[in-house]
């Protein structure tokens, strides 16, 4: 069972900074707001050791043939949906790399299903019907950290042996204490006493960014710093893939629309293709024989002389 008051939780506690806010001018309530948001990266940054830890546990993992998942409810199950949603575009992962659970599905994005997260063996069958098992990671994500929908999800993952990892935002929370990598930025308490959607949703958004994209580096994703896993499959990203083709192989413009045509829409390709004069299909090939980390691709064709043959 989980105690379901709130007056000990540091989230639900009353800001001193925002007391008689409601009578504020509409200027002073919006320094009130941005100066209580400024702390919210501080509070994320007490935790990258926690966050680092997690995200070389979620690597090694994922080499090994496992996947990342998110499930929380409400605000911090749709942040879990958002990053999710980001990393396919992004870095050209399979879309079931990185999953994400939201208590209440689907309907649960656009409108409060609030009951859906009182339900801890809903958490665990949700989890079980995605297919996880030991191999994977589970972000159980809930600014109060007890949520019984997320602790369910994280007491299913401990017993099938996979890595579970706590995001909340209250010291000490039973997410905090049953998962194996607790982060816990504490934010204190809201402007509006208990809008976690504020500033634990923005510590929540700040902290899975850092972890997909770390997740992302570290598995080779990202040359440089340059997005060469993007799909153009817009205008903007059209226009963004041969920019990052100019930067890495330093052609023009007209030559980086040529060599992204060539390549079928493929960003690495592209750049192995202009910086190794290779065919599409060597440089395809060379890819594939480097698991699609480019830089690796490109030392490769260093050692063999960057040659087709």
């Amino acid at each position: 069972m989980w105690n379901d008051s709130l007056d000990d939780l540091l989230t639900e506690q009353l800001n001193p900074r925002s007391e008689g806010i409601d009578a504020r001018p509409t200027e002073e309530i919006l320094r009130i707001i941005n100066e209580e948001d400024q702390q919210v990266a501080y509070a994320v940054g007490r935790e990258i050791p926690q966050i680092a830890r997690a995200v070389d546990a979620i690597v090694e993992r994922i080499r090994r043939g496992g996947r990342l998942f998110y499930i929380g409810a409400g605000t911090s199950g749709r942040l879990g949906v958002l990053d999710a949603a980001e990393c396919p575009p992004t870095f050209q992962v399979p879309p079931d790399l990185v999953v994400a659970i939201l208590a209440g599905g689907a309907p649960a994005m656009t409108q409060a299903i609030e009951a859906a997260e009182d339900d801890p063996e809903a958490g665990a069958r949700d989890l079980l019907a995605r297919g996880f098992c030991e191999r994977d990671s589970l972000v159980g994500i809930a600014a109060s950290g007890r949520t019984p929908y997320v602790l369910g999800a994280i007491q299913q993952a401990r017993a099938l042996g996979a890595l579970t990892i706590g995001l909340s935002c209250n010291p000490g929370s039973p997410l905090a204490r049953q998962a194996e990598i607790p982060i816990t930025p504490v934010v204190g308490p809201e402007i509006i006493a208990g809008s976690t959607r504020m500033k634990a949703g923005t510590a929540t958004k700040l902290v899975l960014n850092m972890i997909s994209t770390a997740v992302m580096i570290r598995l080779g994703y990202v040359f440089g710093n340059l997005m060469v896993n993007v799909r153009p499959v817009n205008t903007k990203l059209a226009a963004r893939a041969r920019r990052i083709i100019r930067l890495a192989a330093g052609v023009d413009d007209q030559r980086a629309r040529a060599l992204l045509e060539e390549a079928e829409g493929n960003v690495r390709v592209a750049i192995l293709m202009e910086r190794c004069k290779l065919s599409r299909d060597s440089a395809l090939r060379l890819l594939e024989a480097a698991e699609g980390r480019l830089s690796v691709a490109l030392k490769m064709a260093e050692s063999n002389r960057c040659g087709d043959g």
